[in-house]
């Protein structure tokens, strides 16, 4: 599917969402903001490929359950590849985990469907101006997760997006000679990679890296 853009400007935002009732929604309680300058796009690999074309969009608008995305890997994808575009989750799940997940692996805030117009408006504003938003009561320092789960987190952001790549195919348990198929790259690049990735990571092997990424990913079930 093609992404859709009303245009252009330097400050432009970009809807991820498979729901076009809540893009109509968001697009109405984001319009005072960004005016026209508002893309669509309703699965992972679009919303990849139009930050590829349009690496300055300002803000993306990911949500965690649209085709393509596992979990929190789409954002952790998103952060990587793209580092000077700010992620906000939007979503109909209001796990109080999920959401400082979201935070610890890089969004600026975490929005639940669930709220109304005025608030989405206001919590933008404020992610505009630096702050990180969540849901009141929540607190950003508050974390259920243990501290390998959170070193972990950390770590991530030395990899490269090739690298997180890499990650991602090993999490899913494919063979080198599978992986270099699946990104064109020869498999003495894919080794090169893995190493780079245990080595990074502080871990011994591919599986506990794997395991790990899971945990950080798999968060929706």
């Amino acid at each position: 599917m093609q992404a859709e853009l009303t245009g252009t400007s330097v400050s432009t935002a970009l809807i991820a969402d498979d729901h076009p009732l809540f893009r109509s929604a968001l697009i109405q309680a984001l319009t005072p903001i960004f005016a026209q300058h508002i893309a669509q796009t309703s699965d992972l690999n679009t919303t990849l490929e139009y930050l590829t074309a349009y690496p300055d969009t300002d803000i993306v608008f990911l949500d965690l359950n649209m085709p393509g995305n596992d979990g929190l890997s789409g954002l952790i994808t998103g952060v990587h590849q793209f580092p000077n575009t700010l992620f906000v989750i939007v979503s109909a799940l209001e796990n109080p985990t999920v959401m400082q997940q979201a935070i610890q692996l890089g969004a600026v805030g975490f929005i639940p469907k669930s709220a109304g117009l005025d608030t989405i408006t206001d919590a933008v504003r404020q992610i505009l101006e630096g702050d990180i938003w969540l849901p009141a009561g929540l607190s950003i320092e508050q974390t259920n997760q243990d501290t390998e789960t959170q070193q972990f987190i950390a770590r991530l952001a030395l990899l490269t997006p090739h690298q997180l790549k890499v990650l991602r195919y090993m999490a899913d348990g494919l063979l080198n000679k599978q992986i270099a198929h699946e990104m064109d790259i020869s498999e003495s690049t894919v080794k090169q990679h893995a190493s780079a990735v245990l080595k990074k990571l502080q871990v011994i092997n591919r599986t506990k890296a794997g395991v790990l990424y899971k945990q950080c990913s798999d968060v929706l079930e």
